[in-house]
């Protein structure tokens, strides 16, 4: 018999959230292979990617090819007390043998002796069996279950046990073996079942390997898996459909693995809605179609959207046209709503809707969206002033940016706010970037969303995020762990991707203290809460930067010089990066490195100038006629912000630096000469300062 084998679990439930089915079931596989590994039942060199997740609508499962049968047998020895403490003149056992023969429990006549360095000594060898496969799995799909992030479980029937949904069956699977244990109340088997209408009944898996296959032919069940493979499925049937409606697909990745998460056996089926509907913005037909029946909307060779969709059936109807109508038929409702609304919100002008803004709570202690739309019109107003946009038009933008939330379209449907407000205001005449600002503010929504294309629109979206961060501080909200209800670190991101990818020059130390002063409450002290959101903000510039390929010790060393201006901070972070792709940058990074050391262990250095007529050595003398020529040289790039260009003509001195340290003695014996060479040193060091503290970069 073969020492390892195929291994599946499948639990069958009642249809399972689909927003969530693809963490469960892959939280489900990493903690099942977790389960196994801390087992020792996988094999050597199997690595997690050779195991596969599937999950459907009613099921989660888990596949690994190879599980070992048993657990290795494990061969202890346990040494003990010398042979001369465990036993007195007499040759009896003395407490010392007694006590480790109890620990070990056996008596004193079944320990051995051991020759060690240490001399010779009691000893006890044990081994013990490993357990099975058999014995073991069952408990390590319990636990994995059991751990599942799943934020509220639920009973069902007379039984105790908790799950997301009811579970209806469970296949446990070890080679051609059924393994027989109890999961969730339900006894495991061999069995699985396939879809819902078309083959409802049940059916026998002979080995796990044949899962996938059975499912697909037998129970017209077409299961998900870790490369996406049904969404992409998807996504092929609906641009086949399309290109039959002579139309393009709209596919939204998202959409589709949510579909891929809702259907066993997808079918496209192609239906229309009425022509008049298209007089609505394009977001709302959108938003109809994909976000409330996930359907996939269509548009023409020109991006126009078309009368037509695609939905996804999840059977094979004897009768499509039947079908078809049903879908038609629910988005008629929707669509006729919305175009009421449509017709309705614009018949009052966004303008009239600040003071009912008044009305509608933002945060119990942070006051009124109209609170919050008056401390966010005088930050963006401020913005405007360090990045030169027009303080009016932020002013305006800013007012009205928050009326489309009492609006009837945005009662509706909430993922419209920021856009529906953009068509409002440009009906109602407001200035063109005015109009796009208030569509833009809530950009990026998510990571990698575009960006604001206005300047008004940057400056609004900015101070929006900026005031919802610094008011959420404020009264203690800050995130903690995994916990972010707020969504602080998604704004912090954005905010920081606005300012450095649209290279706007703002001074964020000063925006913080400006919002904090206008927050409703304030209950602790500005200037220690000041520096822990700037802090909280470059964390997330550090993440930002992690993700972009960015060394840490390149982001610890810039960040050393505490940057207030994040287009500043950019600049700075790219100089170091390009500096270390010269072939002077390893040798100056440990210079820096050493400077920082002696300056460190000298104390602090009494000396500011250097004394040119105490330089008796030509190496400390070079030096010092270089480091005045630069520091000439690289002022005006400094005042530039040219950081890249300044390093690069710092680079210049790796060969008086190292001429300098392979021939001077620093740490003089007179104290007038190694002051004055701590101080040349000390000029030194301020010349890469100005840039980053090139002494914290690591060299390989």
């Amino acid at each position: 018999m073969a020492d390892t084998q195929a291994f599946l679990v499948e639990i069958g439930t009642e249809e399972l959230p689909p927003k969530s089915l693809p963490r469960l079931a892959t939280d489900f596989h990493y903690l099942i292979l977790s389960g196994l590994e801390d087992a020792k039942l996988t094999p050597p060199n199997n690595p997690p990617e050779n195991g596969e997740r599937y999950f459907s609508p009613r099921r989660l499962a888990v596949y690994m090819p190879a599980v070992r049968l048993k657990q290795p047998d494990i061969n202890e020895e346990r040494i003990g007390p010398n042979v001369n403490a465990a036993f007195d003149k007499d040759g009896k056992p003395t407490p010392a043998a007694e006590g480790f023969a109890r620990s070990c429990g056996v008596t004193v006549n079944q320990l051995e002796r051991r020759q060690t360095e240490q001399g010779e000594r009691l000893a006890y060898a044990q081994k013990t069996k490993g357990k099975t496969a058999a014995e073991l799995v069952p408990q390590i799909v319990s636990e994995a279950l059991a751990k599942l992030p799943i934020p509220k479980r639920m009973r069902w029937g007379t039984g105790q046990a908790e799950f997301i949904r009811p579970v209806h069956w469970v296949l446990m699977l070890l080679g051609d073996r059924p393994l027989k244990a109890e999961i969730l109340g339900v006894p495991a088997g061999n069995k699985t079942y396939g879809h819902r209408f078309h083959y409802p009944a049940a059916i026998t898996l002979k080995r796990p390997a044949d899962y996938r296959k059975t499912l697909d032919i037998i129970g017209k069940v077409l299961v998900e898996d870790r490369q996406g493979t049904l969404a992409k499925k998807i996504g092929t049937l609906v641009t086949r459909a399309a290109k039959r409606a002579r139309g393009k697909a709209q596919l939204d990745q998202a959409l589709l693995e949510e579909v891929a998460a809702l259907v066993e056996w997808p079918m496209p089926v192609t239906g229309n809605f009425d022509k008049k509907f298209l007089a609505l913005p394009d977001e709302v037909i959108v938003a109809v179609l994909e976000t409330q029946q996930r359907y996939f909307p269509l548009r023409d060779a020109k991006g126009k959207l078309l009368p037509h969709f695609v939905a996804i059936s999840n059977i094979q109807s004897r009768k499509p046209a039947e079908v078809r109508r049903g879908n038609e038929r629910v988005i008629v409702p929707r669509l006729t709503d919305a175009m009421f609304f449509w017709n309705t919100d614009r018949k009052t002008r966004l303008e009239a809707r600040i003071p009912e803004l008044d009305r509608v709570v933002f945060q119990k202690e942070l006051g009124s969206y109209g609170d919050k739309s008056r401390r966010v019109a005088k930050l963006a107003v401020q913005i405007t002033q360090q990045i030169g946009g027009t303080p009016q038009l932020a002013e305006r933008a800013a007012r009205l940016a928050k009326c489309d939330l009492v609006t009837g379209m945005v009662g509706e449907f909430p993922e419209l706010q920021g856009s529906i407000g953009g068509y409002y205001a440009q009906h109602d005449g407001e200035p063109v970037e005015v109009a796009i600002a208030i569509a833009e503010h809530y950009q990026p929504r998510f990571a990698g969303d575009k960006l604001p294309k206005t300047k008004t629109g940057q400056t609004l979206a900015i101070a929006d995020k900026l005031d919802t961060i610094v008011g959420i501080f404020t009264i203690g909200g800050k995130p903690t762990g995994e916990k972010d209800p707020f969504g602080l670190r998604r704004a912090a991101l954005g905010l920081l991707r606005i300012a450095i990818e649209c290279e706007l020059d703002i001074d964020l130390m000063e925006l913080i203290q400006t919002s904090l002063a206008a927050q409703t409450a304030q209950s602790r002290a500005e200037q220690p809460l000041v520096m822990e959101i700037f802090e909280f903000l470059l964390e997330r510039l550090r993440i930002y930067y992690l993700e972009t390929g960015i060394r840490a010790d390149v982001f610890e060393a810039v960040r050393s010089k505490q940057p207030r201006k994040p287009l500043d901070f950019h600049h700075r972070v790219q100089a170091v990066n390009a500096f270390l792709a010269l072939p002077q940058a390893a040798s100056l990074a440990v210079a820096n490195k050493r400077i920082t050391n002696i300056l460190r262990q000298a104390g602090r250095c009494q000396q500011v100038e250097v004394l040119a007529a105490k330089l008796n050595v030509p190496e400390e003398q070079a030096l010092h006629e270089k480091i005045l020529a630069l520091r000439q040289d690289i002022a005006p790039l400094l005042e530039q912000g040219d950081y890249a260009e300044t390093l690069r003509r710092l680079a210049a001195l790796r060969t008086p630096v190292d001429k300098f340290f392979e021939t001077v003695l620093v740490m003089d014996t007179d104290p007038g000469v190694r002051e004055n060479r701590l101080a040349l040193l000390a000029s030194l060091s301020a010349l890469f300062l100005h840039t980053a503290d090139l002494s914290l970069i690591q060299v390989e």
